[in-house]
């Protein structure tokens, strides 16, 4: 391992070019910002229908491996920041066809998630305005997007910086709504008191399951932060502020909202599902146009996840290219921005979004289930990496641990158990059963060529 202090492993100049205009306070709110997205708005629904109150177990339980692995990945990044973030930690930890893969599969899920997130936020931006071609506002976002990430890096963080406060703003005023109505001293509501929470386990242990496993992939996001850190002014102290500020975050805004939710508003409401179960509680409390304003937020919501997938796809690929493990091309670097990736990103995020309306039935329901479990995967990447990289770090450049993972390796290995505890219950129910199955096989498949173009290398050498 090089004793010197550049970020990256092979080539050490990969981040030369990159521009470093984030500044903290863009760092610092893309932090707390980023943990908030549409998943929890929307997602959480089917979870809470299906577990009921104890969907705040659920929540807490893979709150707690969320922590576990953002402390992974901020005590990595924190020792050698990069635009690679996991993907170059895991090619310094175990070569680079490690890095091929954890790179390259999470580059597919965020250009995929690009064009998701666009198809939602013209849904909401469609209903406002009936009759209005829905690809049409998804092209006119991806186009707004795209711009703002070629021009220069501090337009992604001044938009991330106000979406994430616009999302911080909501979600506190909603918790402290909440919490004022289940008190019972907001003007025209009765407290419902434990009411709600009496059938804390209405569908038994399976429903906590599928509960879990819904929370679990709520969480996916969260290392947009590392990667960002790379281009910011101080990537060392801001990746150490957003990790020792991760547990009260999720704590927060997930376990927290989760908590207020299912004690305002009976678990098996139809509102839950049909409405959401963030309007839901708002019209309980008796919020006048609760569903119009929760869509403010939910739009707010995507449109930020589109602005951070456009520029993490962007930077994963840059990051891969230069360090070897694609074409040369992404690598391209003008005014501080590799803006043939960022323009790539968005046009294979339009791809998808045409394959919605083309092939809906097979090829885009091919690549959903494909990226399914791409985020377990990743968190698999990041906590080997720890392990291996950890006692390394100690012996030769102890000075590069700024950020120290918990017990280590005891809730290394703790995590770790618990990632493969839940492909076990992915493997059991068929709902996600055949997610796991195509994300293994992209897995194993993207595995085989990064072992086998190292091996080339290796020869050629």
């Amino acid at each position: 391992m090089p004793s010197s202090t550049t970020t990256e492993s092979s080539p050490p100049q990969e981040n030369a070019a990159l521009s470093h205009g984030l500044k903290q306070r863009h760092l610092s709110m893309i932090a707390l910002g980023g943990v908030i997205g549409a998943g929890l708005f929307v997602g959480s629904g089917a979870g809470i229908a299906a577990a009921g109150p104890s969907i705040v177990i659920a929540y807490t339980l893979s709150g707690l491996l969320v922590m576990l692995v953002m402390r992974m990945l901020g005590e990595m990044s924190a020792a050698y920041p990069s635009s690679g973030s996991f993907s170059a930690h895991a090619e310094r930890a175990m070569g680079p066809w490690a890095g091929f893969t954890a790179g390259w599969s999470f580059w597919v899920l965020l250009c995929t998630a690009v064009g998701l997130e666009g198809m939602g936020a013209a849904h909401i931006v469609g209903g406002w305005l009936p009759g209005t071609p829905e690809w049409a506002w998804v092209a006119l976002f991806m186009v707004v997007f795209c711009g703002t990430n070629l021009a220069a890096v501090k337009n992604f963080g001044e938009f991330e910086f106000w979406f994430a406060a616009l999302k911080v703003g909501a979600i506190s005023l909603f918790l402290v709504l909440g919490v004022l109505a289940v008190a019972g001293v907001l003007p025209g509501t009765d407290s419902p008191g434990a009411s709600h929470l009496t059938d804390f386990l209405p569908n038994g242990g399976e429903g906590l399951v599928v509960g879990l496993l819904a929370s679990v992939f709520a969480y996916g996001g969260l290392e947009t932060v590392t990667i960002a850190a790379a281009e910011s002014e101080d990537p060392i102290k801001g990746v150490a502020s957003a990790v020792r500020t991760a547990m009260w975050r999720i704590a927060l805004f997930y376990i927290g909202s989760m908590a207020v939710i299912v004690t305002l508003v009976p678990w098996n409401a139809e509102s839950v599902v049909t409405d959401g179960p963030y309007v839901a509680a708002l019209k309980e409390v008796g919020i006048p146009g609760a569903d119009q304003l929760m869509n403010v937020v939910i739009l707010v919501a995507l449109l930020s996840a589109m602005n951070a997938n456009i520029y993490g796809s962007s930077r994963i690929a840059y990051s891969l290219v230069a360090r070897g493990q694609g074409p040369k091309f992404l690598a391209k670097v003008s005014g501080g921005v590799p803006r043939l990736a960022v323009l790539t990103s968005c046009v294979l995020g339009f791809v998808c979004v045409l394959l919605s309306y083309w092939r809906p039935d097979d090829v885009f329901k091919w690549l959903l289930n494909m990226i399914g479990a791409v985020i377990l995967v990743v968190w698999i990447f990041i906590a080997v990496s720890q392990l291996l990289l950890r006692r390394r770090v100690e012996r030769e450049e102890p000075q590069r641990l700024v950020v120290r993972m918990w017990a280590f390796p005891v809730l290394t290995w703790v995590a770790l158990a618990a990632m493969a505890t839940i492909l076990v219950l992915m493997a059991r129910e068929p709902g996600t059963r055949v997610q796991l199955y195509s994300t293994g096989a992209m897995t194993l498949a993207l595995a085989a060529v990064g072992y086998t173009w190292q091996r080339a290398r290796a020869r050629a050498s």
